[in-house]
């Protein structure tokens, strides 16, 4: 796809990006698709999708308590739980805020852990990674952000979220739709949001300005991006995912040229 050009012109070191169509197929690279990146919190879609499976597998239940006082297994994946951003310590009262808190996914992986006896990087590597083919991924450390990747690995885990294969599509559906609606927050580097939607992992676009993918972007558009200048989004509506992958760590510059791709991806796919 010429518009995957466009990451030569990004002020990084590095990039690699691709284009993953709803049938599974590749319709571009660009960039050294084996290259490994820190994902940073591109790592969270990873780790909410073992807990899915986890769900379907019956280890744990969405509603059952986990995190702080009131809170469940879905609260956590939502980030409403209440926990601060970095710090195991309450904010709020659990499904009252949307409070985007890496904490809150630490305490996700410690509760599946606890669940299945397993610990949460070999859990997500045999429930998600192994099963996709994902070989060259790997999480050494936090569920939060500690994943390293490939793009040829995340059109892997593209396709996956486009048509499901290790979860029903009701549940992938139930992940990528809006969970808790109508709460406010603030959307790390974009600011506060009225509202701050998201599904069970993954952030939903939904209207929300600024915001890191496209105007073209339709509002099912669901995905994350992460500090270390990563992101990957599914639009539905488009057929299509995006992944893009660099070395230099999320800032004005990713504000001001992510969109732009996003946009020329959708117009060269129409």
């Amino acid at each position: 796809m010429d518009s995957l050009r466009m990451i030569e012109n990004w002020p990084v070191d590095n990039a690699a990006a691709a284009v993953v169509r709803a049938d599974g197929t590749v319709a571009g690279t660009q960039g050294p698709a084996g290259r490994r990146f820190d994902l940073a919190s591109v790592t969270k879609p990873l780790a909410a999708y073992a807990v899915l499976v986890a769900v379907e597998e019956g280890a744990v239940e969405l509603d059952e308590p986990a995190g702080p006082e009131g809170s469940t297994v879905r609260h956590l994946l939502a980030h409403t739980s209440g926990l601060a951003f970095d710090e195991d310590r309450p904010m709020a009262a659990p499904g009252t805020r949307r409070i985007y808190s890496n904490a809150g996914f630490e305490a996700l992986g410690d509760h599946l852990a606890k669940a299945t006896e397993i610990p949460f990087p070999q859990y997500v590597r045999e429930a998600v990674f192994e099963p996709l083919g994902m070989t060259a991924t790997d999480l050494p450390g936090s569920p939060a952000k500690d994943a390293v990747s490939t793009v040829g690995d995340l059109t892997r885990f593209a396709a996956e979220l486009q048509a499901p294969r290790l979860v029903a599509r009701t549940t992938l559906d139930e992940a990528t739709s809006v969970v808790f609606p109508g709460l406010k927050g603030v959307l790390p580097g974009y600011g506060n949001q009225s509202p701050n939607d998201w599904g069970l992992g993954f952030e939903i676009r939904d209207g929300k300005s600024p915001h890191w993918t496209g105007a073209a972007s339709s509002p099912r558009t669901f995905g994350h991006f992460g500090q270390s200048g990563t992101f990957l989004w599914v639009d539905p509506d488009a057929g299509a995912a995006c992944v893009a992958l660099t070395d230099r760590a999320f800032g004005p510059w990713a504000t001001e040229v992510w969109p732009p791709l996003t946009d020329a991806v959708l117009a060269e796919l129409r």
